[in-house]
């Protein structure tokens, strides 16, 4: 029996033991899966150095091709996935700035322009006025760049655009910025008539390139439907950098305009207005009895800015006035260009419509005189008479040849009497 029980428990020893040595065959098994480069990581310390480095230097691997090639597709996943978040940031980050662009413009072009200050004493401000100037791009017009270069003084210059239905009051036009000695001006031709009369009278003249939808209205549009064409050729003017006194035709120059011009504004512009209130502004009560006790309700005006005579600065607001203008008068072909150009200028900023940030400047009437001013008060005042004017434009009259020689002969070979025959307005 006692035989029996040993040989009973040697045989229970021996299959534990089996057991033992399969499961811990198995447990080698796993743990080589799972860690096939042992416990110890390659950044571990207690690795030895010298066998990492002749790993790297003799380039073998441990990993198999199915995981070299599972991590690769990985981390081709991982730079697809960055590369569409950089972009996502990209989009993110310019969408940031054009918000905070619109948020505070005045602080932010301050920003720009100068270090910001502490408010002064009271009386002592005074907000920016002056916007700066776009960098020029030659690349818009490389031809005409050359041009403004040999023709421009200070980077400023009179433009004209002229067909031949304006031939003889042209010849008006540039005989008398020619008599003050000025040459810093330019004729931009609509036709090719215009383009050989200019040369033949060494006029400085400009020929755009071949445009149908342009050119078919420079060829035989009247006055308003060329006056539209301005705005729109008038921008590259301004991305070249140069400053432009756009001047229409039916105008004598009597002394250079240059010297007049405050340059502190996007725009400086002659007035339809013919005194100080219509010019300058006013304040105009509106009654409306039945509101009782409220009937009088005070509104301020302002007469029109002539479009046919004004400097312009190659600021953004100034050729974003051009845009909006150009725009309006393409889609609204019966629009007359001088009320579009003064509701661009003056509309404030209200529900559904985004204003235009430029700054003004109203030219001195006396100056800068139209013919209402000239015919209805000026040859009728004896004091008046005496002031001699930069410019006189005959805008109020349509008899404009006989007009524009009458302002020569009275104000430049001095014929006392040569406005007296003309009546105030036009006869019908």
């Amino acid at each position: 029996m006692a035989v029996g029980r040993r040989d009973k428990i040697q045989s229970i020893r021996g299959s534990r033991i089996a057991i033992a040595i399969v499961i811990g065959v198995l447990l080698g098994c796993v743990f080589a899966f799972l860690f096939p480069h042992g416990f110890f990581t390659p950044n571990s310390p207690i690795q030895n150095p010298r066998i990492v480095t002749s790993n790297v230097q003799t380039g073998t691997s441990c990993e198999s091709p199915e995981r070299v090639n599972m991590l690769k597709s990985d981390m081709a996943s991982l730079s697809d996935t960055n590369a569409g978040l950089k972009k996502r940031v990209r989009e993110l980050t310019e969408k940031l700035r054009l918000a905070e662009q619109g948020q505070d413009n005045a602080q932010k072009q301050v920003m720009v322009l100068g270090d910001q200050h502490k408010v002064g004493p009271f009386g002592t401000v005074k907000a920016l006025r002056t916007n700066p100037t776009v960098v020029p791009d030659e690349s818009v017009n490389p031809r005409l760049a050359k041009m403004l270069e040999k023709v421009a003084v200070g980077k400023e210059l009179i433009v004209a655009l002229a067909n031949s239905n304006v031939k003889s009051m042209l010849e008006v036009w540039f005989t008398s910025i020619k008599r003050l000695g000025v040459t810093n001006y330019l004729v931009v031709a609509l036709d090719d008539q215009i383009v050989e009369y200019c040369k033949t009278n060494d006029v400085p003249v400009y020929k755009r390139d071949p445009d149908e939808g342009i050119d078919s209205v420079a060829r035989t549009g009247g006055n308003h439907a060329v006056s539209g064409l301005k705005f729109r050729i008038l921008r590259e003017f301004l991305q070249l950098g140069y400053s432009v006194l756009l001047s229409d035709i039916d105008i004598v120059y009597l002394q250079n305009p240059f010297d007049h011009f405050h340059r502190d504004s996007d725009v400086e512009s002659m007035t339809d207005g013919h005194n100080n209130m219509t010019a300058y502004g006013f304040n105009d009560v509106s009654d409306e009895p039945t509101m009782g006790w409220a009937r009088y309700a005070h509104t301020m005006r302002i007469w029109v800015y002539n479009s046919g005579f004004f400097y312009i600065r190659p600021t953004i607001p100034s050729i974003e006035l051009l845009d909006r203008v150009a725009d309006r008068l393409s889609k609204q072909p019966n629009s007359w260009d001088q009320a579009v150009f003064n509701e661009e200028l003056f509309f404030p900023s209200h529900p559904g419509y985004e204003g235009l940030h430029a700054a003004k400047r109203t030219l001195d009437f006396y100056q800068f005189m139209n013919s209402k001013v000239l015919f209805k008060t000026v040859r009728k005042d004896a004091r008046l008479k005496k002031l001699k004017p930069v410019i006189v434009h005959v805008n109020y009259h349509p008899d404009k040849l006989p007009r524009m020689k009458a302002v020569v002969e009275f104000y430049v070979n001095g014929k006392q009497n040569a406005l007296d025959a003309f009546p105030d307005g036009s006869e019908w």
